[in-house]
């Protein structure tokens, strides 16, 4: 079964607003010294983070970054999952780490659920980050952090996008010429859920991608070729936070695909750009956290794990970056200009429109990479 809507993502929002926290620490006491070898996304783990868990644990944090799932991938692959105690992958891409040389096949560690704060967590990530790649062969490898989504980023005074203008067929219009931009891999998907919705792909809502390979490549190659019709609208391509925020702030682009923090956060320096979610659907993604299979410091690991699955981890993840934290209680820790943030945008059409990505299936990188190509050098 296909999770095209999750309606426990409103439940979700009033329980982290609603419920009282749950004991946000693990039992046993703190490792005291120490250190854990950290591999996230390069917003996540910021040196506010950084502080407060060395100041508590007196565990040192040796910080690693990655901008996307591809990078992070190779990496671990590479290392045969040696080199790091932690990582952030999306859920979604757990298949990434699978190997058949790997211990339990994965280049992850299966997680030790009396040892992690699992019941920190919002219990409705919980339940279906099993179908969406959390879990295999009965052993959960990797449990919900955050998510966040993927919409329109414009600038108000140069787009006048409001009402049924508020598509992800923006990126093609006349005033998009030469100014939008897109990460190739998800503008795949965005215009297939614009195309669909106009009656001009039958693709079930972009599910079809995941149903078989030849679907994938029928879908694909429709997109690809409306998409390549319509390259005099390329204004800039990015693949990670930093690439996205300077196709506005430098290549000029007025609008873009792009994930939700670089809109909130353009937004906080330019009241005129905005971040809104597409009539179409917004395309929302679940991060999670796990731990390598060749991981030396486990101990230090999990106290970690458990550390950023707290309340107050969770409100200032989400007042760093502008994404939403997995953790049950964390909303009552963000700043008042995140709460409004997230009330603009996530209205109750929104929450009961979005589009989630699936669990990757054995040919979805490879068919997808081929199409991006084919954007990347038209």
């Amino acid at each position: 079964m296909n999770i095209t809507r999750r309606s426990a993502i409103k439940g979700a929002v009033a329980s982290a607003t609603a419920l009282s926290a749950p004991a946000i620490l693990s039992s046993k006491a703190f490792a005291s010294s120490g250190s854990v070898r950290v591999f996230a996304w390069v917003d996540y783990v910021q040196a506010n983070i950084i502080e407060a868990f060395e100041s508590k644990t007196g565990i040192k944090v040796e910080l690693s970054t990655y901008g996307s799932n591809d990078e992070a991938e190779q990496k671990l692959q590479a290392s045969q999952g040696k080199g790091f105690d932690v990582i952030f992958p999306s859920i979604t891409n757990r298949a990434g780490y699978d190997n058949k040389d790997a211990p339990n096949g994965v280049w992850l560690m299966p997680l030790d659920e009396n040892k992690v704060a699992i019941d920190n967590i919002i219990p409705s990530f919980v339940r279906d980050s099993i179908q969406l790649g959390g879990v295999k062969d009965g052993k959960r490898f990797l449990l919900p952090f955050n998510w966040g989504t993927e919409g329109l980023t414009f600038n108000a005074k140069q787009m006048d996008l409001s009402g049924d203008d508020l598509s992800f067929g923006a990126l093609w219009s006349p005033e998009a010429k030469g100014k939008a931009a897109f990460r190739q891999k998800s503008v795949l998907f965005g215009t297939g859920l614009y195309l669909d919705a106009m009656g001009k792909l039958n693709s079930n809502r972009m599910l079809d991608v995941y149903k078989s390979e030849d679907d994938m490549r029928r879908v694909m190659s429709e997109i690809t070729k409306f998409v390549i019709e319509h390259k005099e609208n390329f204004g800039a391509f990015w693949n990670n936070a930093t690439e996205a925020t300077s196709a506005f702030s430098d290549a000029g682009c007025v609008v873009g695909q792009t994930w939700d923090t670089t809109g909130l956060l353009l937004n906080q320096e330019n009241s005129d750009f905005k971040y809104r979610a597409p009539k179409e659907g917004i395309i929302t993604w679940l991060d999670s956290v796990g731990i390598p299979s060749g991981a030396e410091n486990i101990e230090q690991a999990y106290e970690f794990v458990n550390f950023m699955l707290t309340p107050e981890m969770g409100g200032m993840l989400s007042n760093n970056t502008g994404y939403n934290s997995a953790v049950v209680g964390a909303s009552e820790f963000t700043s008042a200009q995140y709460k409004k943030q997230f009330g603009d945008v996530y209205t109750n059409d929104v929450l009961g429109n979005m589009w989630w990505w699936q669990a990757d299936t054995p040919y979805f990188a490879a068919v997808r990479n081929e199409f991006v190509e084919q954007i990347t050098n038209a």
